[in-house]
């Protein structure tokens, strides 16, 4: 008899891959750099020219497929999660998934990547991640590959090669927002920026858009930031706060919890600007009701629903075909907003409209999502 002792996750893991080869167990050899176009190439469409293309050995399915969330304190995570099971659930979906797993960590990055490793060491054949910092994976991000597992990062990236990234140009968005801004303010002005979570990517990336446009104009603005979290109750209150100190403003630009923030402007008493920001249903009910009385709207961002893109870039990748290293969205843009199709007066006013992606035959009714749950599973 012997013993043995493990003093790591890492040390564990690799015990386990030599176990596993010894008993005759394959792991997925590292996915080849082929030429394009991808399999789906109306849904996988490559970031730039220049991305490059992967081809994974085929695994037989059905497939464990995990979804390692972050933060959910908002009503785009907690959508995104619902969508995620619904996109499961789906039978053409579900015929191909052994089991679906799904985990929401909160702020904590190094609870996120616990969570990971955790699936890896379950031998999980792929994992999608909306990652608490783009920076913070290496080590996992290597684990990963060596075990052969694909991982699929989508919202919030991961900077690297070695994972698919799925997005919209997060950096884009923000600067239709403050491009639109700026042709609504021919004198510049004062601009309230309510952000989003602190040491995000998409934070980071729709902020800086935001500012490049507005420098970009040669217009003199004054910004005020505030973090909302992308949440309403979080977004009303900075936005309530910062009408208190620094108001009143001539425009707005938010990133989330839009609702909350038209909320605060009329509890305040503001008077209504020009704002640019996300597609909740709520915002742009808002932005209906109030056109005529100075609300005017832009209305863009990305549909939680990037997540069954994820989903189904992971499964393609898992039976073998070509997909890109990283796979850019089309971003859902509105300024004018018809009931029925731009909005929805009878839904939720947390529900995020432009939630489909044609290309990828991924559509989803409110009904669909709201029916799912919102917890870990």
């Amino acid at each position: 008899m012997f013993k043995f002792v493990a003093t790591s996750r890492v040390a564990l893991a690799g015990v386990a891959s030599a176990l596993a080869l010894l008993a005759g167990t394959a792991v997925m050899a590292e996915p080849k750099v082929v030429s394009g176009p991808a399999d789906e190439a109306e849904c996988f469409a490559p970031w730039k020219n220049d991305t490059k293309f992967l081809s994974f050995d085929a695994k037989k399915g059905p497939y464990r497929i995990a979804l390692a969330n972050g933060y959910i304190a908002n009503t785009w995570r907690i959508q995104m999660v619902q969508t995620a099971k619904a996109y499961a659930a789906q039978p053409e979906v579900a015929a191909k998934l052994k089991e679906f797993k799904v985990v929401s960590t909160g702020e904590d990055v190094p609870a996120q990547i616990s969570a990971i490793n955790n699936f890896i060491d379950s031998g999980y054949d792929a994992i999608v991640v909306d990652a608490q910092n783009p920076t913070a994976f290496a080590p996992v991000i290597r684990r990963a590959k060596q075990a052969g597992v694909v991982l699929v990062a989508f919202d919030n990236t991961l900077d690297t090669e070695d994972a698919i990234n799925v997005n919209v140009d997060q950096k884009g968005l923000g600067a239709i927002w403050g491009e639109w801004l700026a042709s609504h303010l021919p004198q510049g002005g004062k601009v309230l920026e309510v952000r989003g979570v602190a040491g995000t990517s998409v934070d980071t990336d729709r902020h800086d858009g935001v500012q490049e446009a507005l420098a970009a104009s040669g217009k003199e603005f004054k910004v005020t930031e505030v973090m909302g979290k992308w949440d309403d109750a979080v977004a009303q209150k900075v936005t309530a706060d910062a009408i208190a100190t620094n108001g009143p403003f001539d425009a707005i630009t938010a990133q989330g919890g839009d609702t909350g923030i038209v909320q605060a402007l009329i509890d305040a008493g503001h008077p209504f600007v020009p704002f640019g920001g996300e597609t909740e249903n709520g915002f742009r009910k808002f932005c209906a009701q109030y056109a005529d009385q100075g609300l005017k709207c832009t209305s863009a961002g990305s549909g939680p629903a990037q997540v069954a893109v994820a989903m189904k870039v992971a499964i393609a990748a898992l039976e073998g075909k070509t997909v890109p290293q990283a796979v850019k969205l089309p971003l859902a843009v509105a300024s004018e907003f018809k009931a029925g199709q731009d909005y929805f007066p009878d839904a939720s006013d947390n529900f995020f409209v432009g939630n489909s992606f044609p290309t990828c035959g991924i559509n989803f009714t409110a009904q669909e999502i709201m029916s799912q749950s919102q917890t870990n599973q």
